[in-house]
């Protein structure tokens, strides 16, 4: 992650956050913050939002006669809903991270479980972006025109019933089209849209198997800055230049919109 401790990671760093550190690595961390104090100031804003998480949901740490209908919904309760309680949930994360100005730590995760598989998204996806939306001709293999047939596609190679490509148009962003490509040696899908001032963005749906948990993170690179999140066994990654208000938002947007 630096030059001075190339051995201090992200997944490190958020690890100590998390507290999920035995004594001796959080000894190691504690000496490395010490000496790099920006890292230490994104630490503590990392803290501070699980701080936030931890009251927010301070309500629930009372165990209640009624609890067991949060794991034994019943009857008739409809996929619809429980996506949008889902979602809901999900936006609280989202909120939290806007205030700060940072995307925060994933909900209720252990970072141990999930880091390995989701660290290589982000670079995959800035990779992706980095090669395609710079392309005049060929930026995708299929063109909007056949929306349809390339959910259909798409959502075959991926294993994904019914797979929505996201409508960005109320955000100002129009489907250019798009391609598949590997995200982790599995097929994954590539969508691209463009504003009317020509900037371009790119989001990225992978699949894998082992990923049990959701999270959500926030990466950047040069110019470049990424959005993403790990949804079960799915993973999804919204990447620009454009502002991270407006990445969060199409974010936002696209979360409402993909299966989970």
């Amino acid at each position: 992650m630096n030059d001075t401790n190339p051995s201090v990671t992200e997944a490190d760093l958020h690890a100590y956050a998390d507290g999920q550190l035995s004594e001796t690595a959080r000894a190691r961390i504690d000496a490395f913050l010490a000496d790099n104090p920006d890292e230490a100031a994104m630490v503590a804003e990392w803290q501070a939002q699980n701080t936030g998480m931890r009251s927010l949901f301070a309500g629930y740490e009372k165990t209640k006669e009624t609890d067991a209908l949060l794991v034994s919904p019943p009857r008739g309760i409809s996929s619809g809903r429980k996506h949008a309680a889902i979602a809901a949930a999900a936006l609280v994360v989202f909120a939290l991270g806007a205030v700060s100005g940072h995307y925060g730590p994933a909900l209720l995760e252990k970072p141990e479980l999930q880091l390995a598989g989701s660290e290589t998204l982000p670079k995959q996806a800035e990779t992706a972006f980095m090669v395609y939306a710079a392309e005049v001709r060929h930026p995708v293999e299929v063109f909007a025109n056949e929306e349809a047939h390339l959910a259909t596609w798409l959502g075959k190679r991926l294993a994904i019933e019914n797979l929505k490509i996201p409508n960005l148009q109320s955000l100002g962003f129009k489907l250019v089209g798009g391609r598949l490509l590997p995200v982790d040696g599995r097929p994954g899908s590539m969508f691209m849209y463009e504003n009317q001032a020509g900037e371009r963005l790119t989001v990225l749906v992978g699949r894998n198997t082992e990923n049990r948990t959701t999270s959500f993170r926030f990466a950047s690179s040069g110019n470049v800055e990424t959005f993403y999140w790990i949804d079960g066994e799915l993973g999804y990654a919204v990447t620009g230049e454009i502002s991270r208000e407006t990445l969060r938002e199409v974010a936002e947007e696209c979360y409402k919109q993909f299966p989970s």
